[in-house]
């Protein structure tokens, strides 16, 4: 609580201290000009002016972005739905405003969408292949970029410019070319409001652009009209283009004499007024935005970075640094899904948060994790290879991991796979991969181990990955797991055939009939005597600690079958002593067993 405190404190104070700041200097410009009305006129005209164009235009570049935030929009969308978008007409209708002409989407550099598309039918036409976008669009799709091509006479009147934002699908870790989402908006309507603001507080203006990403030649895009001489000039760069601002007070950089003191006060405190609330929410507003971006990027149930964030944190990484040794670590719990259906998901969750907490306490500070989803993690260490890393990662897997349970401290061990970079892979995808294919490895060697990634792992996992996962989700016949205690025969497991065959719904429903007691799904005058024929046959040592008894299931509905049962007890890390048993039906047996039989004979 208190940290949550103090954050918020820390927050505020940052938020404040730069129009405090600009309150402070501003009052002390004010000061300095009205005390130097004629020598130092002509330079406090031109400072409040750089200080206006710098702040109109960090308005136009956030009116700006909002253009080519519509393109990112679609973008998503489309990555999302595998490279289509199926509500596009819906979804730029709302999109849509007064200062837009056109949305379109043009897959493969295409265009085959476009709202309206009442009087932008001729839109529609392939840019690769057209003399006047096709250096453009090239050169947007070649640097990853969105380009801004105008200003250029719109057929429906005015200008306009056209932004063009390349989209790539990743398909099996490969990034392929998608096509453009494209936004027509008019000019000057999409600054309207920053140039108007402008001129309302007597500024002549020019608001002008490269002409492409690759040439130094400025066009205009917009201006007052008004005379310009010698002025003040902002330029800023957004997305390979520069842009350029040009300001000059209308009355010139001296203006009148005699009522230029006053004009001086109040016009500059209500400029500072103006300048300090734009800057307090322009600082808010990015506030949020960080606070937005690291909520999206971390894994609320551990703090750590999700998927999502940890893959952006080490391509951004990758990409500073292309030839650093590093080590990707991938690290699940074992038998996860067992903590889950034995104690509940709020204990699960408590073990993933505790060994998230393990995981930072352990590893260096400078090392990144993140959770992958479920019960896999996932470590980023910066500068090591595999001779410095090797003890530390075993140790750490060898380590004694708990959480608590109802006041018991319960044990879980974990697998870990690891790979080498540049020594194994050579991009984020193949460490992802090469990690991710050693923790296969891991789990088939029977878990709770450390293993380098080596060649022919991945291949191992693709060989073997579905034929696992098809036996432990098909498995023929009824199968559960109890605790293997005459005083205490707690039902931990049972797969779906078994809990059909008990007449239930689900795991929730079996468990709930039964109470989690073997001995309830025994008919009532038979429990005895199964019971001590089970323990019988154990004692006695057959076949390796097997058991084979045919008893009468009572299933859920009050029902009867008959039944045959094989179990094997086993000792197991988490519940000490624990009967495997497969379960048959009595009729099954009797027709295709020994029915089977007395034809052969």
């Amino acid at each position: 609580m208190n940290n949550e405190k103090n954050n918020k404190v820390s927050r505020y104070i940052r938020l404040l201290t730069l129009p405090i700041i600009e309150i402070l200097l501003g009052s002390i410009l004010i000061g300095m000009a009205v005390n130097n009305v004629g020598r130092k006129e002509a330079v406090m005209r031109k400072g409040f002016s750089e200080v206006n164009a710098m702040a109109y235009s960090d308005r136009i570049i956030e009116d700006i972005k909002s253009g080519i935030h519509i393109t990112d929009t679609l973008e998503q969308i489309i990555i999302s739905e595998d490279g289509k978008c199926n509500k596009f007409y819906d979804v730029a209708e709302n999109l849509m405003n007064d200062s837009i002409q056109s949305i379109q989407l043009a897959p493969a550099g295409v265009v085959t969408d476009i709202y309206p598309e009442e009087g932008n039918e001729t839109g529609k036409i392939d840019l690769f292949n057209d003399e006047i976008r096709k250096k453009y669009v090239c050169y947007a799709m070649e640097h990853d970029i969105p380009v801004m091509q105008g200003p250029f006479e719109l057929k429906q009147g005015g200008s306009g410019i056209a932004v063009r934002n390349p989209v790539f699908l990743n398909k099996n870790g490969i990034r392929e070319f998608w096509g453009f989402t494209i936004v027509i908006i008019r000019v000057p309507d999409f600054f309207s409001d920053s140039l108007k603001a402008l001129e309302g507080f007597g500024y002549n203006y020019r608001l002008l652009k490269t002409v492409s990403p690759w040439e130094d030649e400025y066009v205009e895009i917009y201006s007052s009209g008004g005379e310009m001489i010698n002025p003040v000039i902002y330029r800023f760069a957004l997305d390979g283009d520069t842009w350029e601002l040009q300001v000059m007070q209308k009355d010139g950089w001296i203006g009148d004499k005699e009522e230029l003191g006053k004009i001086i006060f109040y016009g500059g405190n209500g400029i500072l007024i103006l300048l300090v609330i734009l800057t307090f929410t322009v600082l808010l507003v990015e506030e949020r935005r960080k606070y937005f971006k690291l909520r999206a990027e971390t894994d609320k149930l551990t703090g750590i970075y999700n998927r999502s964030g940890f893959n952006k944190a080490l391509s951004t990484y990758l990409k500073k640094n292309p030839d650093s040794k590093c080590i990707v670590a991938e690290l699940d719990i074992d038998d996860f899904k067992f903590i889950n259906d034995m104690y509940g998901h709020e204990a699960g969750d408590a073990a993933l948060r505790g060994f998230a907490s393990h995981m930072k306490e352990f590893f260096p500070q400078y090392a990144v994790m993140g959770r992958n989803g479920g019960d896999e993690f996932v470590v980023f260490l910066s500068d090591q290879t595999y001779e410095t890393a090797h003890d530390k990662l075993r140790e750490f897997t060898k380590l004694n991991k708990s959480f608590l349970h109802k006041g018991e401290h319960c044990s879980f061990t974990i697998s870990l796979g690891y790979a080498e970079y540049p020594e194994q892979a050579r991009s984020r995808e193949e460490l992802l991969r090469y990690a991710d294919a050693a923790l296969y490895e891991v789990k088939l060697r029977g878990k709770n181990g450390c293993i380098l990634y080596k060649s022919g792992f991945a291949e191992i996992r693709t060989q073997l990955g579905f034929a696992l996962k098809d036996i432990s989700t098909h498995l023929p016949g009824s199968f559960l797991i109890y605790k293997a205690d005459p005083e205490d025969d707690k039902l931990l497991f049972a797969n779906n055939e078994m809990i059909k065959l008990a007449g239930c719904r689900d795991m929730e429903d079996f468990f709930a009939y039964t109470g989690r007691s073997f001995r309830k799904l025994i008919k009532e005058s038979e429990q005895k005597d199964i019971e001590e024929s089970i323990w019988r046959q154990i004692n006695a040592g057959n076949a390796d600690s097997n058991d084979y008894v045919s008893f009468t299931l009572v299933r859920k509905d009050g029902s009867h079958i008959k039944v045959f049962d094989h179990g094997r007890i086993v000792d197991n890390s988490y519940y000490g002593r624990v009967f495997y048993v497969l379960i048959m039906k009595r009729e099954l047996i009797d027709t295709y067993y020994y029915g089977t039989k007395e034809n052969m004979n």
